[in-house]
């Protein structure tokens, strides 16, 4: 089953997902950093052409990005299985907050990982640290522990891959895609064959054409007319291996 969607995800989860349903959401929000990275001198919209900041959805105020993520968790509380999980990307920034939003909503919060960015932009390099790092973090819904095939092997919280390569952006770009290597080692370690994943932030796609690709069933939603369409060209050409 593949199900996208462009409408609003918090309306697609409220009123047409079922009860207990997902077993894992995988998914990048809007970190709301939007305006406090408009201040900083990153030289960020000279040397690229899709700055996240320039795209406008993330500029939203706090408040309107802490009611965002708190209605979100309280949907996803009744979406996900109880032991279903939930891997979100978010600023390190913001990590405290959606910690507490989403121990209110009844998840268990396990760990904060990084992601390492292997070959990142190297902007501001001549005075500054290189921003190659974003973090992620890992809830379990209901319970202390869910679906983990670890198989025996040790797997840190610390994950490194390239940036998003540009065969992956044929379809056209989004300002913060992740890259489809990222996704499938979360697909893989905390997934089934035949589970459902959902991507309520879906961007460009490629949680779904991860999911697909190693035999998850998908649902996602994007409200952005153009990103959906990225989305939608690339899952409808990925085939399950």
């Amino acid at each position: 089953m593949i199900e996208l969607c462009d409408k609003n995800c918090l309306k697609q989860m409220n009123t047409s997902m079922p009860k207990s349903f997902v077993d894992l959401i995988l998914t990048d929000p809007p970190y709301g950093i939007g305006n406090f990275m408009k201040k900083r001198n990153t030289a960020l919209e000279t040397m690229r052409d899709n700055f996240f900041v320039s795209a406008g959805w993330d500029n939203m105020d706090d408040n309107t990005w802490t009611a965002l993520m708190s209605d979100f968790y309280k949907a996803s509380a009744k979406v996900l299985k109880v032991g279903g999980s939930m891997i979100m990307f978010m600023s390190l920034i913001k990590v405290g907050k959606i910690i507490k939003i989403a121990e209110s909503e009844g998840f268990y919060y396990k760990t904060t990982g990084i992601w390492h960015k292997t070959n990142p932009m190297p902007r501001n390099m001549n005075f500054q640290f290189v921003n190659s790092t974003e973090a992620w973090l890992y809830f379990v819904y209901g319970k202390k522990t869910g679906t983990f095939h670890n198989q025996g092997v040790c797997f840190h919280d610390f994950i490194e891959t390239s940036v998003t390569p540009k065969n992956e952006r044929t379809y056209g770009k989004h300002p913060t895609q992740k890259p489809e290597k990222l996704m499938e080692h979360f697909i893989r370690l905390l997934t089934n064959p035949g589970d459902l994943v959902f991507d309520p932030f879906m961007g460009s796609g490629t949680t779904g054409v991860a999911a697909q690709r190693l035999g998850r069933n998908f649902i996602g939603c994007e409200v952005n007319p153009n990103y959906f369409q990225i989305a939608a060209s690339r899952i409808s050409e990925q085939k399950a291996v």
